[in-house]
């Protein structure tokens, strides 16, 4: 990563994802009264001050406790530990110190890194006693409430004045990913055989990602940003409160995406749910390609790959200009081409074909097949240009637009897709009228 990594550390539901909110000025983490509702580490880019760094919270570290999700939380902090160049120590100031806050501040010591003391929840410094933390030997602990951002200021102030001043800023050209499809697909997996680590809690329970995480990562000299999210379900399933806010940041992903990967079981095929996140994602203009995980467990001959697709496009027709892969995020097989194929894929994002070409390939359209007459007026189409590159979007002009026939427009879109691909994106067409 370019810039600093700033971690926040400590227990369950002293309001560290309330801080992170804070400090990125959204609601980017589920912030809920579940104790361990955070268990991966989110990332985000923040700035203050003309400084910018990556924030990130983690899940609420809990000692002497077995469960092996707590277990893998606490993985998940050691490696963010590793990673930061600063650590934010955020203690409760209601509650004081607590006999497990020794653990954590043994951890912060060990790493050598440097770390800020965080008196949370202080709506009132005269009122609020957080003057024992001082026996931490971290320095001058702040006090804030990240609940109504009080402080915050001092905060980000002494932050920014502790940064590293090695790192350069990011490279504007990042081209975010979101990885999007159903639960227990292998989506975590995935992401963590692309980036060579375990980046991602992977756990065999469904719903083990609940918040949108963002993994920079650099491929032939491209910034690459993937957002691992959590599983789209039927609405009509999402009955827990968090659940329901991971299902919305899902859908805001894919909204802040440029490319989506769709992953799919192989091993149990196309769901309606499926066609429902890549209708979502092609909808909202996003360029989209479909990763079929899990491809070493299916029976398969030379002929089972294309016979997939085939069946893909039958369903919806748009998954036929989508590029499909096959791969398995257990074995790594073909994981590397998703990197080739997104970089493909984000070449045709910014193609602009010329209006001359544009001209040309719609009177060879119209001459190979005249639009059909609608009550009695004669549908002439007069002129076309491309308006928009992402996604690609060719307008026509023409004398009837609203009387053009559904059909012969899906003939134009698929000669258009025929002359230029825009392989992966969807492809708009717009039909407007000729100005007198």
């Amino acid at each position: 990563m370019s810039r600093p990594v700033v971690a926040i550390i400590g227990r369950p539901n002293v309001g560290k994802s309330s801080l992170f909110n804070r400090i990125i000025g959204d609601d980017s983490a589920i912030v809920s009264d579940e104790a361990g509702t955070t268990r991966d580490r989110h990332f985000a880019a923040a700035e203050w001050n003309g400084r910018s760094f990556w924030l990130v919270d983690t899940g609420g570290l809990r000692e002497g406790n077995d469960i092996p999700m707590d277990a893998e939380i606490r993985r998940q902090v050691s490696v963010a530990i590793a990673e930061a160049d600063l650590l934010l120590l955020v203690m409760d100031a209601k509650v004081g110190l607590h006999p497990s806050d020794a653990h954590i501040v043994a951890l912060l010591r060990e790493s050598g890194k440097p770390w800020i003391v965080v008196a949370n929840k202080v709506d009132d410094p005269r009122s609020t006693d957080f003057y024992e933390f001082y026996n931490l030997g971290a320095g001058d602990p702040i006090p804030v409430s990240a609940q109504n951002g009080k402080n915050s200021g001092d905060l980000l102030d002494e932050l920014v004045r502790r940064l590293p001043d090695t790192h350069a800023g990011e490279d504007a050209s990042s081209l975010r990913i979101a990885v999007v499809g159903r639960p227990n697909v292998g989506k975590s997996s995935l992401i963590n055989r692309l980036l060579g680590e375990e980046r991602h809690v992977v756990a065999a329970d469904a719903g083990t990602t609940r918040d949108a995480i963002d993994s920079p990562y650099t491929y032939h000299s491209r910034p690459l940003i993937f957002v691992d999210t959590a599983g789209l379900r039927r609405q009509s399933r999402v009955d827990d409160g968090v659940e329901f806010y991971s299902s919305l940041r899902s859908r805001r992903a894919i909204d802040r995406a440029d490319i989506c990967l769709l992953v799919i079981d192989a091993t149990l095929g196309l769901h309606n749910q499926d066609l429902k996140i890549a209708a979502l994602a092609w909808e909202a203009g996003r360029a989209l390609i479909v990763v079929v995980n899990k491809w070493d467990a299916k029976e398969k001959d030379d002929k089972t790959a294309p016979h997939f697709e085939k069946e893909c496009g039958d369903k919806a027709p748009f998954l036929r200009f989508v590029p499909f892969v096959f791969t398995s995020a257990l074995t790594g097989m073909r994981v590397t081409k998703i990197l080739e194929i997104v970089l493909e894929v984000d070449a045709q994002r910014h193609r602009h074909i010329s209006t001359s070409e544009v001209n040309d390939a719609l009177r060879a359209l119209v001459a190979r097949l005249q639009p059909p007459q609608a009550a009695g007026n004669e549908i002439k189409l007069t002129y076309a240009t491309q308006v928009d590159a992402i996604p690609p979007s060719i307008a026509i002009f023409c004398n009837h637009p609203d009387l053009v026939a559904e059909h012969y427009v899906r003939y134009l879109h698929n000669g258009f897709r025929e002359q230029w691909g825009f392989r992966g994106n969807p492809l708009r067409i717009l039909l407007r009228r000729k100005s007198a």
